[in-house]
């Protein structure tokens, strides 16, 4: 594995700003971690940051951004939808050891390096699943109803996060999905949705560079949903 990135002045003085702590050896894994990341974006595409600074900033600070909630929620699971390079996952599974971490992603070749950095990293609780959300989700998928928190970013817009991610939650699960600007014109449109998935939205958490909406699984999943793969996308909820 390549030799960790050193984190900047500038990431540590913000984590500290925002209370996250790391333990011994945190910083040397997240480091491991992103070193893997942009060495494999040199062969297919993982990531559109490739300053070893933007990237801890980016990357990991924005992932880390989630730690406040999903600590008070206090879950024993957690699902990444979509989790592509690893991305809020991988960064929360470091400094959260307790809590079991399920990296869902439908590529192959990014499934195998999510596969290869977890065993790299030696992180125990997490697994990695190749598969559509789709599938994984429908009535008789293997993580239907399976998760405390459904975790994403980048996958899609919410009316289209909502039909992939409600199914695997248990009933009282919570959606936290990183948005960007127009979060709140996303909420909007993700109504039709949420009422569909009996989902309600809890809230919204801005943080410096995102807007992290909350929603919980209000009520068990219609077995309609989720719908065929590629369907939620093409003909989102309306």
């Amino acid at each position: 594995m390549q030799e960790p990135l050193r984190p900047p002045a500038a990431f540590l003085e913000r984590a500290r700003e925002r209370g996250i702590a790391f333990d011994d050896g945190d910083l040397d894994r997240l480091g491991r971690f992103l070193a893997a990341l942009l060495e494999a974006n040199r062969s297919f595409n993982l990531t559109g940051i490739t300053d070893p600074e933007a990237a801890w900033e980016r990357h990991i600070l924005d992932s880390l951004e989630l730690l406040s909630l999903i600590a008070d929620l206090g879950p024993d699971t957690v699902v990444d939808i979509g989790s592509g390079g690893g991305l809020p996952g991988l960064p929360l599974a470091v400094v959260l050891p307790q809590v079991r971490f399920t990296l869902l992603e439908a590529t192959g070749k990014k499934a195998r390096f999510l596969e290869q950095v977890t065993r790299d990293l030696g992180l125990a609780s997490v697994r990695v699943v190749h598969d559509r959300a789709e599938l994984a989700a429908a009535p008789s998928g293997p993580l239907r109803d399976c998760f405390d928190i459904a975790i994403a970013r980048g996958v899609g817009a919410l009316p289209v996060l909502v039909e992939l991610a409600i199914p695997l939650l248990r009933e009282g699960g919570t959606l936290l999905a990183i948005k960007g600007e127009r979060a709140a014109d996303e909420v909007s449109a993700a109504r039709a949705a949420m009422r569909a998935l009996r989902a309600e939205l809890l809230g919204t958490h801005r943080t410096p560079t995102s807007t992290i909406v909350v929603l919980r699984k209000a009520g068990p999943t219609p077995r309609r949903f989720p719908r065929r793969p590629g369907e939620p996308s093409h003909h989102p909820i309306a």
